[in-house]
């Protein structure tokens, strides 16, 4: 089962994932990532390293939108490889999530 990234990656993009993944699935827009299902092995290694909690196995939340989602912006965003800065207001996006008890 592929991993997907969910909305908590939105307006914040830490990209600390993208240092782990052995497969290079990770594609990102200006707001956020996306994981390319057809590449990502399973291996789990992305989900601790992502302060928002953003990545989960598509089996956690079959019938969401947020699975065609990443595989359709995968298909047509360009991979992320490297560790990149996150995104203006990341910190306090987090801290939000975290007061939601969505992290």
């Amino acid at each position: 089962m592929p991993h997907i990234v969910t909305d908590n990656c939105s307006s914040c993009r830490f990209t600390d994932c993208v240092s782990v993944c052995p497969v290079n699935c990770f594609h990102g827009d200006a707001g956020r990532l996306y994981i390319d299902p057809d590449l990502c092995i399973d291996c789990g290694a992305c989900i601790p390293k992502c302060p928002v909690g953003a990545i989960v196995e598509d089996i956690d939340i079959l019938g969401s939108p947020l699975i065609d989602l990443n595989a359709e912006k995968a298909a047509s965003l360009p991979v992320i490889m490297t560790k990149q800065s996150p995104l203006p207001g990341a910190d306090k996006r987090r801290e939000e999530l975290m007061a939601e008890g969505l992290v």
